[in-house]
């Protein structure tokens, strides 16, 4: 069965998440009901990751293992997916993968964006894909604060529970390496956010945008912050930023 990886982009704002969940109405369940069409047999595919509902990406990566009988190129597979899938999903790219390669496992890498507008009043346009924070803060004082999250730390203050976590956790469990988190002013009041690390948990980049905004605006120092990443008694962070400001910019593998 030949093994075929796919990158896709999608809205995330009419969708329940990226996981498959009872009822449907997920990008993967979407996805797989439109493999099924096509090949007229069940289809399951496997992601880099999940995203959470209302997260949007640029280019998620998904693999399939195809059956031998169909003869379909990588290339035909994109066409044929986008016609059975809604305008809020497109597949971008296709092809074939050596069997062992795994979307999820051999990830190296991911870039993570969040959009901030501004604006005292949000253009319409942008419901549903930014954060709207009208109110005044600092964008130095939120600069600076990302650079506190550059490098490897334990980041188990910045992480949801799904509720399937070992316990006790193994050493370096919540550890993490962020290369790179950068502030880019867009113009028309609009920020974008830029994370690259090696990995990221639940909900984790907006607790990240979520703390550091608390920071420029002056309710909480760059000390606490810091000590966050630091100090085995320090609390969680009680901040996340919206989904709607989410993207997943990149997938990133050692093949590329």
């Amino acid at each position: 069965m030949p093994r075929i990886l796919f990158t896709c982009a999608y809205d995330g704002a009419s969708y329940r998440g990226w996981q498959s969940q009872r009822g449907g109405e997920t990008i993967q369940d979407t996805i797989e009901a439109a493999m099924a069409r096509i090949l007229r047999v069940p289809a399951r595919i496997a992601a880099s990751g999940r995203t959470d509902a209302g997260v949007h990406a640029h280019a998620q990566v998904f693999h399939s293992d195809v059956p031998e009988t169909c003869r379909m190129s990588p290339e035909n597979w994109v066409a044929a997916l986008n016609a059975h899938l809604p305008s809020t999903i497109r597949i971008l790219v296709a092809r074939t993968v050596a069997r062992d390669f795994h979307a999820r496992f051999d990830a190296a890498g991911k870039v993570y964006e969040y959009l901030i507008c501004r604006e005292p009043v949000q253009s319409p346009f942008l419901a549903g894909r930014a954060w709207h924070v009208p109110h005044a803060f600092s964008e130095d004082t939120l600069e600076e604060a990302l650079q506190v999250y550059v490098g490897t730390h334990d980041f188990r203050r910045f992480a949801a529970s799904r509720g399937n976590e070992p316990v006790p956790p193994p050493p370096g469990f919540y550890e993490r390496t962020i290369y790179s988190a950068s502030l880019h002013r867009e113009g028309q009041g609009m920020l974008r956010l830029c994370f690259h690390g090696n990995g990221f948990m639940y909900r984790m980049v907006r607790m990240l945008v979520g703390t550091a905004h608390q920071v420029a605006r002056g309710r909480m120092s760059a000390a606490e912050l810091s000590a966050m990443l630091t100090e085995l008694d320090a609390p969680k962070t009680r901040y996340c930023a919206p989904a709607e400001g989410l993207y997943l910019r990149r997938v990133i593998y050692p093949i590329d």
